[in-house]
C-alpha cells in the first residue's frame, strides 16, 4: 500500500500544474484590396515589395520583448501565426496598395517598368520603458534611381499585454509603410 503513495502524490500534483496557453498573434494590415490583374492590364505604375528581412532575434516565433538596455527575452507562449518576415511583407503590401491608389503593389515581380523596395527590418519589438521599436531602413530603385531611408521609431504602447504590443507594432508599420508610399510617389 504504501508504495503507492508516490505515485498517488505524482499523479495529484500533475493534475494542479498547468501549461500555459500558447497565443498566436497576426499583424493586422489594410482592408482595401484590389485585383491585379485588372491593374496590370491597364498599365498603371507598379512597385515590387521584393524582401523584408529581419534578424535572427526576430525571425524565431516569440514576439520579443526588451527587458533591459542589454536583455532580450523571446516569449514562448506568445507567438507569431506566421513568421514575422513573412507577416511584414503580406501587411507592407496591403498598407502601400491602400496608400497608393491607381498603382500596382505585389510581392512578386511585376515586370520592366516596376520600382523595386527591398526593407531591412533591425527592431520589431516592446520595451521594458512601455515603449514599441520599429527601426531598419528600405532601399528603393526604379530606372535607375536609388533612394535608400532609415526608419528609427519609438511608439508609446498605451496598454499592458501583448495583443496591445501587437496593435502598437502594427500601427508604427503602417506609419513607415506611409513613409515609403510617399517615396514611392515621387520617383514616377
Amino acid at each position: 500500500m504504501m508504495k503507492w503513495i508516490p505515485v498517488a502524490l505524482a499523479l495529484a500534483l500533475a493534475g494542479c500544474s498547468s501549461t500555459p496557453d500558447t497565443t498566436y498573434y497576426q499583424l493586422p494590415a489594410a482592408s482595401k484590396s484590389v485585383s491585379a490583374s485588372s491593374q496590370a492590364e491597364s498599365g498603371r505604375p507598379a512597385v515590387f515589395v521584393e524582401h523584408v528581412s529581419v534578424p535572427d532575434y526576430l525571425a524565431g516565433n516569440g514576439l520579443v520583448y526588451q527587458s533591459s538596455d542589454v536583455k532580450y527575452v523571446i516569449a514562448s507562449n506568445n507567438l507569431w501565426a506566421s513568421p514575422l518576415d513573412q507577416q511584414l511583407q503580406q501587411t507592407l503590401v496591403a498598407n502601400l496598395g491602400e496608400r497608393l491608389p491607381g498603382w500596382l503593389v505585389s510581392s512578386t515581380p511585376l515586370g520592366q517598368q516596376q520600382a523595386t523596395l527591398n526593407v531591412n527590418v533591425t527592431g520589431f519589438h516592446g520595451r521594458y520603458d512601455g515603449h514599441v521599436v520599429i527601426s531598419g531602413d528600405w532601399v528603393l530603385e526604379h530606372q535607375g534611381q536609388i533612394i535608400k531611408r532609415s526608419f528609427a521609431l519609438t511608439l508609446p504602447q498605451t496598454e499592458d499585454g501583448y495583443d496591445a504590443l501587437v496593435r502598437t507594432l502594427a500601427q508604427g508599420w503602417q506609419q513607415e509603410a506611409g513613409d515609403m508610399a510617399n517615396a514611392v510617389r515621387g520617383i514616377n
